[in-house]
């Protein structure tokens, strides 16, 4: 048995919410849309089985991993489970692989599923962390994006999870239809007032089958302005810089090192990771698989004692290249330059010129977005892929 090549982080994904949000394209489901097995009831002993059955299929492999060094909660919206069961399938994670000292544990929340005695038992439970959907602070906004919570609950809810002992992140979009800049600054400035030491700011991305592309389709709503985004973007930055925070990656901002999202890093870093629950992606050494994504076909698959998996593949020595370049130019640790083929290599000068890159961090071997160079991340990217 071979030790698998590093870190361990796992995601556990609980498919379910109060109301389907009009942008939202997850894999999730309100109690209506349940039909058959796959209930919420039942999900945590399916997760906790699912686990065991990985753990089994990675032995069976030749991967054995010592520890776990970050857990997330993701849904859906984790904490619509009482708060013992989201304790119960931690503390059998741990059963099968130890925690890490100082594990990083997040769950995701909304304002208005949580409780200052939910809360702390969470902490209680070994859960560390939690991710706040804000999303906004403006009431027509929330609207528009059928998010349901009270924006006032927002600094309730941080509050008691401060006094739970947990680090608190909150989660805004911006570029919602109608949504004004000054609207912007109104809610990341009550994000701030929170005092959190972690902000993820996320452009509003329309998919094309959800509720709000349909309203688009129709004309109900009014698609957003790209430059308009950007100035949205540069305001969030200025403020987030100013209350102490810093990017350390396109769309998350931190207060120091140790305030970033472990989890999410691994991720970027292109580390393994098990995926729970009806959808999840799970990533091991090149092989990456993905589960069934409804719940009532991942229960029955559990229950034959089998692994939910609906496919799988390796992925190639290329695609994992070109996947490299494409998440690690977004943090704000930058690039390795002798990562970048050769053939593209000298792309980095050229947007070094354009004021995409950073000349000094170029100079030391390493390719670091400008602020300019975060509003066009992507067209960087796609000039130094092979």
């Amino acid at each position: 048995m071979n030790a698998a090549p590093g870190p361990l982080s796992v995601y556990i994904h609980v498919p379910f919410c109060a109301v389907r949000c009009g942008y939202c394209d997850f894999n999730t489901y309100t109690a209506t849309e349940l039909g058959g097995g796959g209930s919420q009831a039942e999900y945590p002993k399916n997760a906790m089985r699912e686990m065991d059955l990985t753990l089994a299929a990675d032995r069976a492999a030749g991967y054995e991993y010592e520890q776990v060094s970050t857990v997330f909660f993701g849904g859906g919206t984790p904490t619509l489970l009482p708060a013992d069961e989201l304790v119960a399938m931690l503390d059998h994670l741990r059963t099968l692989i130890p925690l890490a000292d100082g594990a990083e544990v997040t769950t995701e929340a909304n304002p208005d599923s949580v409780t200052r005695a939910s809360l702390s038992r969470l902490a209680d439970g070994g859960i560390t962390r939690v991710s706040f959907g804000m999303q906004s602070a403006v009431r027509s906004v929330l609207a528009t994006l059928n998010r349901t919570h009270d924006p006032e609950r927002v600094p309730q809810a941080v509050a008691w999870a401060r006094e739970a002992g947990l680090d608190v992140s909150l989660d805004l979009i911006y570029g919602t239809p109608g949504e004004s800049i000054d609207d912007v600054e109104t809610s990341v400035r009550a994000a701030l007032a929170c005092e959190v030491d972690h902000m993820s700011a996320y452009s509003l991305i329309i998919e094309g089958n959800t509720a709000m592309a349909r309203q688009l389709r129709r004309g109900e709503l009014e698609a957003p302005d790209p430059d308009d985004m950007a100035d949205k973007y540069e305001l969030i930055d200025d403020l987030a810089t100013a209350a102490g925070l810093s990017w350390y990656e396109v769309s998350n901002f931190a207060r120091g090192e140790q305030q970033r999202s472990r989890h999410n890093l691994s991720y970027w870093r292109g580390h393994d990771w098990w995926g729970i629950g009806p959808g999840a992606h799970r990533h091991r050494d090149g092989l990456r698989s993905w589960n069934v994504k409804h719940p009532s076909r991942y229960a029955s698959m559990l229950a034959t004692g089998a692994l939910p998996v609906a496919d799988s593949e390796q992925v190639s020595a290329e695609d994992r290249l070109i996947e490299r370049l494409m998440l690690e130019l977004r943090i704000a640790d930058g690039l390795a330059v002798d990562v970048v083929p050769a053939q593209t290599r000298p792309m980095l000068a050229v947007h070094r010129d354009r004021g995409h890159l950073v000349p000094e961090a170029l100079e030391r071997g390493t390719a670091v977005l400008t602020r300019q160079g975060r509003l066009l991340a992507d067209a960087v990217i796609r000039d130094l892929v092979p």
